[in-house]
């Protein structure tokens, strides 16, 4: 049986202190790194050892998630270098001919973004198809605030809580929870992702319908013109851009590409477009500078989303029993893992409870408004309650991603839709607004369907 001592009980309480913090909407990386010096120094008796342990978390931390922000990088600066020389444009313009009222462009709007979002990133996206799709659905009669309802929805929601091709959130969550192959949290996750997006999406819609109090139509929109960025083979490299990613697709269905392999093939790929466009905009010459300009912007862009996570994840960590391991020694143990053991040794935890539990908790990170940052706690707490009653971790930890990232990823924290805000010209306060009842419904409904369903 396991025995609590005091570093397991201080480690509950950094955690409730944490919790209360994200909802008080306040940054907990700090608390984090006091946390695990609190832990370190518990742990090993040293205040020493203590500030050594500091730096070891982050270290593990860190090569934990080093793929996941690579491939984000690199990502991000094959769209960088596509806007600069006009293929996302070409790219979107077939897309924008089938927007031919309200209904079809809220729709295709989300759609397209989603999509667009599940190669690039939902930030990157937001800028991608702005400036081209934004301007056509308002000539439709689509409201600015409608438009921007949707980029939220099917980008910062639908498509950053599923993330099926860059994989970098249920990698994190499979990191977090002891899983081997994150596949197995993308598959896990369809039922939970579909019945959210089903769900949040058509309560917008609907909202959208009955709203009667915006104006059809904002002239301000018919007189948007773009930047004509276009050089020499921009049609052939969006081209090449799309059919590159569709081969990608196939072959990963093909020969089961997964996991850190399909990564790796979304990774290489996005490399070789980033070659080709900035090749095309500044020559071959010229391009073997260029090149490490967007190279390096990709990775600073990695290190800014990524780098809170890193600290986070770190306190986390030590509650899974391989990743203290690293951090305490050999003979530490995870410290949520033996709390979780021994409360369901004295209260009987129920599968209704755990999954109770897991939803209230990713709701609560997820009001953060760092929907990723939520997803080490949620993949650690899934881990301890597979190892206390009869539960799937794959579906729980799913479970937990889909709401944690939904909620926290971009929809309804006001700081967090800035973006999207901004480029559909409506204050955040207003979109956030605006995005809630249809996530609250979403949230809803994937819970009832997770009490089914794990």
């Amino acid at each position: 049986m396991v025995q609590l001592t005091w570093t397991h009980y201080i480690y509950v309480i950094i955690i409730l202190i944490i919790i209360a913090a994200i909802i008080l909407k306040r940054d907990v990386a700090l608390i984090c790194i006091l946390g695990i010096g609190i832990i370190g120094f518990m742990a090993t008796g040293s205040l020493l050892k203590a500030v050594g342990v500091i730096y070891k978390a982050i270290t593990v931390s860190g090569k934990e998630f080093i793929d996941i922000i690579i491939i984000i990088s690199l990502v991000n600066a094959m769209s960088k270098a596509l806007s600069d020389i006009g293929a996302d444009e070409i790219m979107i313009s077939p897309i924008k001919r089938l927007m031919l009222n309200k209904t079809m462009a809220f729709f295709i709007l989300g759609i397209t973004m989603m999509i667009i979002s599940w190669f690039i990133w939902p930030t990157a996206a937001v800028v991608f198809i702005g400036a081209i799709m934004v301007p056509a659905a308002i000539k439709v009669g689509l409201p600015r605030i409608w438009i921007a309802v949707a980029l939220c929805l099917f980008g910062k929601g639908a498509a950053l809580s599923s993330d099926f091709f860059i994989q970098g959130a249920p990698a994190t969550t499979a990191r977090s929870a002891g899983i081997n192959d994150t596949f197995e949290i993308v598959k896990a996750s369809i039922p939970f992702w579909s019945t959210m997006c089903i769900a949040s999406s058509i309560t917008a819609f609907i909202l959208m319908k009955l709203n009667t109090r915006v104006s059809l139509v904002d002239e301000a929109g018919e007189t948007a013109v773009t930047e004509d960025k276009r050089v020499k083979g921009s049609k052939t490299i969006s081209v090449l851009t799309i059919g590159m990613f569709i081969l990608n697709i196939l072959f990963m269905i093909l020969f089961k590409i997964k996991g850190e392999e399909a990564t790796a093939l979304i990774g290489g790929t996005a490399v070789l477009i980033l070659i080709f466009a900035v090749i095309a905009k500044f020559g071959l010459i010229e391009a073997l500078g260029e090149f490490t300009g967007y190279i390096r912007n990709g990775f600073m862009f990695g290190t800014k989303i990524f780098a809170p996570i890193i600290v986070i994840g770190a306190f986390f960590f030590l509650g899974s029993e391989d990743t203290a391991n690293r951090i305490l020694g050999s003979e530490a143990s995870g410290l949520l893992t033996d709390v979780s053991m021994y409360v369901s040794s004295k209260v009987r935890l129920s599968r209704i409870s755990a999954i109770t539990m897991q939803g209230i908790i990713s709701i609560m990170v997820g009001v953060s408004g760092s929907g990723f940052g939520g997803i080490p706690l949620v993949g650690t707490l899934a881990r301890a309650f597979s190892t206390s009653i009869d539960v799937s971790i794959e579906k729980i930890a799913a479970f937990g991603q889909v709401i944690t990232v939904w909620i926290g990823g971009g929809t309804i924290i006001p700081w967090s839709v800035v973006p999207v805000a901004a480029i559909c010209e409506v204050t955040p306060i207003e979109l956030a607004k605006k995005n809630l009842i249809p996530v609250a419904v979403g949230v809803a409904v994937t819970f009832i369907v997770g009490l089914i369903w794990i």
